[in-house]
C-alpha cells in the first residue's frame, strides 16, 4: 500500500512510520522539519511542507492509497486553528487526487465522545483543553460530511509506554477516572485501520 502519513515527526507519527515500514508499505511522509526524518533516509519519500496548505498535501497525495493523519499540537493547550486548517487541506486535496481513504487522530473528549467521559475527564476536556477540543470538533464536523471514506479515531490520554497489544477499541466505550493508551499503541491501531474496511464511517475510541 502506498500511505501517505501527516504528522510523522511527532511521537505517534513516527510509530505509524515504523509500522508501515516493517509491513512493507511505500511511505511519503509530508514534514515542516524534514531532516527529523534524516534517520529514514532512503526508506521513506519525503516531500517538504506543512499539512495546512492545500497545495504541499496535494503534491504529497499524488499516487497514495490511503493517508492516515497523526498530527497534534505538542503539549499546546491552544490549537491555533491547526486542525481545521489542516482538514480543509487534506479533504480538498483527497477530492482533486482521487484519495478516499482517511484516517484521523482525534481525542477522546472530542464531540459525541464526551457524553461517555468520565467526571474527572469531563472537567480537563472543559478546562485546561477547552480550545484544542473546540477546534479539533470543528475538523472533524467537516471530515463526516467530506465524502471521504474516513475513520476518527479517539484515543485516552497517550502514553510514552511501549506497545501492549491489547487494547480496547469501539464505537463508545465507558470510561473510569483517567485511562490512558500508549502511542504506540495507537499507531498500531491507526496502521491496521488503514488496511481494512471494518472502520469505515466510524469513531473508534480506544484505551487500554
Amino acid at each position: 500500500m502506498n500511505l501517505l502519513i501527516l504528522g510523522a515527526t511527532g511521537p505517534t507519527g513516527r510509530h505509524v512510520v515504523d509500522l508501515a515500514l516493517e509491513g512493507g508499505d511505500t511511505v511519503t511522509v509530508l514534514a515542516r522539519r524534514p531532516e527529523a526524518l534524516d534517520d529514514l533516509a532512503g526508506r521513506v519519500n519525503v516531500v517538504t511542507g506543512d499539512a495546512t496548505s492545500h497545495d504541499d498535501v496535494a503534491k504529497a497525495m499524488i499516487g497514495q492509497d490511503a493517508v492516515i493523519s497523526a498530527l497534534g499540537r505538542s503539549t499546546s493547550v491552544r490549537a491555533d486553528d491547526l486542525f481545521t486548517r489542516a482538514a480543509t487541506a487534506v479533504i480538498g486535496a483527497a477530492k482533486e487526487t482521487g484519495v478516499p481513504r482517511l484516517i484521523w487522530l482525534s481525542s477522546f473528549g472530542v464531540g459525541d465522545t464526551f457524553k461517555s467521559a468520565s467526571a474527572a475527564q469531563k472537567v480537563m476536556y472543559r478546562t485546561f483543553l477547552r480550545n484544542i477540543y473546540a477546534n479539533k470538533e470543528e475538523s472533524e464536523k467537516a471530515i463526516r460530511s467530506s465524502g471521504l471514506d474516513w475513520t476518527l479515531v479517539y484515543p485516552t490520554m497517550l502514553t510514552k509506554n511501549p506497545a501492549k497489544g491489547t487494547y480496547l477499541v469501539g464505537d463508545r466505550l465507558p470510561m473510569k477516572g483517567n485511562p490512558s493508551i500508549s502511542r504506540a499503541d495507537v499507531a498500531d491501531f491507526m496502521y491496521k485501520a488503514a488496511h481494512s474496511p471494518e472502520w469505515i464511517h466510524r469513531d473508534a475510541v480506544i484505551t487500554d
